[in-house]
């Protein structure tokens, strides 16, 4: 079976495009600038040479048929026809309390994604776009939706209720949800199947650090608990987000620089973190090479980013009575290894050592980087989102034949 896995943003649709028999991906590319002025298709057909194609793009329908377009093109394609797509499996940000594993769209489906637009009101309705286009596209073709919040919703109530008036979780469901479910989902299970070990017999504290960064503990092969919370705001320090605040912050913020709502909210999400501590960036590569040249705002940043880090590692490390495996994934849990050394550095109690020469070698493949005396597994495990979409999907269009 081909499966076509679809990510779209407000002005952008990011797409692969899967032969599941062996898991290859025949093409991938982006179709950035939507409803602007030129807008660019980048086509990237395994084998053959990219191709990037500038027109005016106006909505995501139109997105969608020119990748289409591409993927059957005679120079550039990888179909004979578009009836070679069996299935589509879209990425949806927010699935709530409803959503508990990826699901066939229906009806009932996509009105309870719109319900959640409050949740995520510049993700969902995105989503919700892409999955309108693809439907026009491909109207007989079954399409599936999987969601980042629902690997946690195995979560217990200690740890995604918040100490607030209840009365708030049952109007509103205000509660933690999580994000970068996929990933994590994905990465544990791999660190299992690279370790030789059932994951249900490990304590796993999986790291997707990124330009948004999210831990999660993993528990017999489940979330316990997670960092990000009823929106992806809360917990780490990111790329342009706070992370964890004292809440007091925003109403003393807002009364005394006459702050709306909204400035208050984009000046959490889009000023904050790493570009707001160094004056300079949101990109850790920046931050580091400003370090490195003696930058004391960058080395701020690069500091306060490390510590928050590790200090969630141990808690996690303490909310399931110890860690078996540490694994590191993502822009900078993969390519940083200035990150990886100093935050395991400073976890020796926990009897993690780290190979500082593994440690510096880059690979597409799942590494480990402790030595043998390590109590604690530390690995490197490239992330695939994808293809936990591509496999999903692949599972519930066969249920449904």
């Amino acid at each position: 079976m081909k499966i076509l896995v679809i990510n779209a943003g407000s002005s952008s649709l990011k797409y692969q495009l899967y032969d599941m028999t062996d898991e290859s991906v025949l093409a991938k590319g982006l179709v950035e600038r939507i409803g602007l002025d030129s807008s660019i298709l980048t086509h990237k057909p395994t084998g053959k040479e990219e191709v990037t194609e500038v027109s005016d793009i106006l909505e995501h329908t139109t997105a969608i048929r020119k990748v289409l377009e591409k993927l059957v093109d005679k120079e550039h394609g990888v179909l004979e026809t578009i009836d070679e797509i069996d299935a589509v499996g879209h990425r949806v940000v927010h699935g709530g309390e409803a959503f508990k594993g990826s699901a066939l769209i229906t009806g009932e489906v996509k009105s309870e994604i719109r319900r959640l637009f409050d949740l995520a009101p510049l993700h969902n309705p995105a989503c919700m776009m892409g999955i309108q286009a693809a439907e026009a596209n491909l109207p007989n073709v079954p399409q599936t939706v999987v969601f980042d919040t629902a690997f946690h919703q195995t979560m217990p109530e200690k740890a995604y209720l918040y100490a607030i008036p209840k009365v708030l979780y049952k109007k509103h469901k205000v509660r933690r949800y999580g994000f970068h479910g996929t990933s994590h989902e994905y990465v544990s299970k791999t660190a299992a199947e690279y370790l030789g070990r059932p994951i249900e017999d490990l304590k796993i504290i999986t790291c997707h650090i990124g330009n948004g960064a999210s831990l999660t503990a993993v528990m017999d092969g489940v979330s316990v608990d997670t960092s990000m919370g009823m929106t992806p705001l809360e917990g780490l320090i990111m790329g342009t987000r706070s992370g964890d605040l004292d809440p007091a912050v925003v109403p003393f913020v807002m009364n005394k620089e006459e702050l709306t709502l909204n400035e208050v909210n984009s000046m959490l999400n889009k000023h904050s973190g790493l570009l707001a501590i160094s004056g300079s960036s949101s990109d850790m590569r920046d931050v580091t090479d400003g370090m490195e040249a003696g930058e004391p705002n960058a080395t701020l940043a690069f500091e306060m980013y490390e510590y928050r880090l590790r200090k969630y590692i141990g808690s996690y490390a303490a909310a399931m009575n110890g860690v078996d495996v540490i694994v590191f994934t993502a822009g900078v849990g993969e390519n940083s290894a200035i990150v990886r050394e100093k935050v395991c550095e400073n976890l020796t109690y926990l009897g993690v050592e780290i190979d500082k020469d593994l440690n510096k070698i880059r690979s597409g493949d799942p590494r480990r980087i402790s030595t043998p005396n390590s109590k604690v597994e530390v690995l490197v495990v490239p992330t695939n989102e994808e293809l936990v979409i591509a496999r999903d999907t692949l599972r519930i269009a066969q249920e449904k034949k």
